[in-house]
């Protein structure tokens, strides 16, 4: 692997740590406290605030600011965090809060793709292999799955969940919970069917899409409530591993679910 390479314009704070190969761009701000793993590229004019931890292979582009203070009025300069995994893209102008209360963390996980405008606001939990398109927004504490597709100039409210491989279409606001393996869209939003296409995709058996059809039909077309849903659901359909994830979405939900 190459050198660090760190444009003469770019400032980097001494307390910082940057790994093998990190290559630092023009005009980027790197703050005390940040640690880069090895060969992460930063294009140009990236902000990284920090207290942040980010692993390998990460790109940011041109304007990215990164762990900067949370925006949340309750924040007091405690010391917070961001932790960022491995192998993720952030675009232009994306921005990564820190948390807001003392000692806790943003997460967002691996392999992600994160598209210009993007926001994960303070203490979000992203997971792995996501995609946000452009303007893809979260307020604070929102939990987003694997897997999850969030259309462009769509907002999640602060303290909701994605399930994981569900997709949110374009422009859609989302202030429930949207299960996982669901396609959520509209303002308000709505449950339009299941994630087929996206099952297959990703080697879904038949058996367990078909049984996921079966849980949508009861939830969905069934005019029951949640709890009798999924009852009948429990009842009803296999015990696969991802009909038992939706059951346990579904009885851990404190907002309630996207109808």
């Amino acid at each position: 692997m190459p050198e660090t390479q760190i444009h003469p314009t770019a400032i980097v704070d001494p307390a910082a740590q940057l790994g093998t190969g990190v290559v630092v761009g023009p005009y980027c701000i790197i703050g005390p406290g940040v640690t880069l793993g090895d060969g992460c590229n930063l294009q140009h004019h990236v902000t990284i605030s920090g207290p942040a931890r980010i692993g390998r292979n990460n790109r940011f582009f041109a304007y990215g600011s990164i762990a900067q203070q949370t925006q949340d009025l309750k924040y007091k300069g405690e010391p917070t965090y961001v932790e960022i995994g491995d192998d993720n893209c952030f675009r232009e102008f994306v921005s990564v809060h820190r948390a807001t209360d003392i000692g806790n963390t943003t997460r967002i996980g691996n392999r992600g793709n994160f598209l210009a405008y993007s926001h994960i606001a303070h203490d979000c939990i992203v997971g792995d292999d996501v995609i946000f398109s452009n303007n893809g927004t979260l307020g604070g504490h929102v939990v987003v799955g694997d897997h999850v597709i969030i259309g462009g100039l769509s907002a999640v409210h602060q303290f909701c969940r994605i399930g994981r491989y569900a997709i949110l279409g374009g422009c859609t606001k989302i202030v429930q919970d949207v299960p996982p393996f669901m396609i959520a869209d509209g303002n308000p939003a709505e449950i339009r069917g299941i994630n087929k296409v996206g099952m297959e995709r990703h080697d879904f058996a038949a058996e367990t899409v078909h049984e996921i059809k079966e849980a949508y039909r009861i939830l969905y077309r069934m005019n029951l409530n949640v709890k009798a849903a999924a009852a009948q659901i429990c009842e009803k359909l296999k015990p696969l591993p991802e009909i038992m994830q939706l059951l346990e979405f579904l009885g851990s939900t404190e907002r309630g679910i996207v109808r």
